[in-house]
């Protein structure tokens, strides 16, 4: 799992529907599965993305409110003509409803039947229909009550030890991120600033950005709050319109030097696995 952490507006959803193909690309190439997805077109683009799927940010608008839950988890398998019997899908429906804990006598419901977390299940098994290798999570939990938070991490958890899932997890609360994620990548403006190991980026961030992301965790006890390093950036963000030049982090940047409003900096590996894109890192 990767997590894509970054404040809000920094261009991290963007980033997951242009890798699955929802918005074009301006530059570079994005491989699924090794298949290019900016150049294919027609069975071959509908082959990709049965392999990459997506659960949706808000459980409330992600469902068609006129389409029963039989309808919404049956719709990858019918676009992908996987069963093309309506007994055998809907026989695969409830598998699947089973499958995120769900019970199979609910798919003749409609949306505006469930609570939120019973939404989010629904828009799982949707994702789970086609046999997907790589499923982008788009903040699946950030309007989800916090008791339910946990049962649908604890659920994805589950899937991927089960079916040897790859995940982009897209979110903003950073102690989710650490307790779910493989990897982490911080985004500003549109652009990764640091990449690394989860215990090695939170343990030792490099970025100025993200030492000033990571300060801004809330931590449990009161006497270690207290003690630790605050960074506090000063400025606004930048529109993404018109970012700045060079590195788009030094308007707001502490350590920044004349270079850094010229040239963009590049990518360093600066331990194993760590890399930064700063010019005083």
């Amino acid at each position: 799992t990767l997590g894509l952490v970054g404040e809000s507006g920094c261009g991290k959803t963007t980033a997951g529907r242009t890798i699955l193909g929802l918005y074009p690309s301006t530059s570079g190439v994005i491989k699924i599965d090794g298949h290019e997805i900016g150049s294919a077109k027609g069975k071959e683009l509908l082959a990709i993305r049965r392999k990459a799927q997506m659960i949706f940010q808000d459980p409330y608008a992600s469902l068609n409110p006129r389409w029963t839950v039989n309808a919404i988890v049956s719709e990858p398998l019918r676009v992908h003509k996987l069963l093309p019997n309506a007994k055998e899908r809907s026989e695969r429906v409830k598998e699947l409803l089973n499958l995120v804990g769900m019970s199979s006598r609910l798919v003749n419901r409609f949306p505006h039947e469930f609570s939120g977390g019973q939404r989010q299940r629904i828009g799982i098994a949707r994702a789970l229909a086609s046999d997907p290798l790589f499923i982008v999570c788009d903040e699946p939990i950030s309007a989800l009550d916090v008791s339910i938070q946990a049962q649908v991490v604890n659920l994805l958890e589950d899937l991927q030890d089960r079916f040897g899932l790859t995940y982009l997890f897209i979110a903003h609360d950073l102690s989710m991120v650490r307790h779910i994620c493989d990897r982490v990548a911080v985004m500003y403006l549109g652009s990764i600033v640091e990449l690394g190991e989860r215990n090695e980026l939170y343990e030792n961030p490099l970025h100025p950005y993200t030492k000033a992301l990571f300060s801004a965790v809330p931590v449990p006890d009161p006497k270690k709050d207290r003690t630790r390093h605050r960074v506090i950036l000063s400025g606004d963000v930048p529109s993404p319109i018109n970012p700045p030049s060079g590195c788009r982090f030094h308007p707001r940047c502490p350590i920044a030097v004349p270079k850094c409003s010229v040239d963009i900096p590049e990518w360093r590996e600066v331990a194993p696995g760590h890399w930064t894109a700063c010019h005083q890192v």
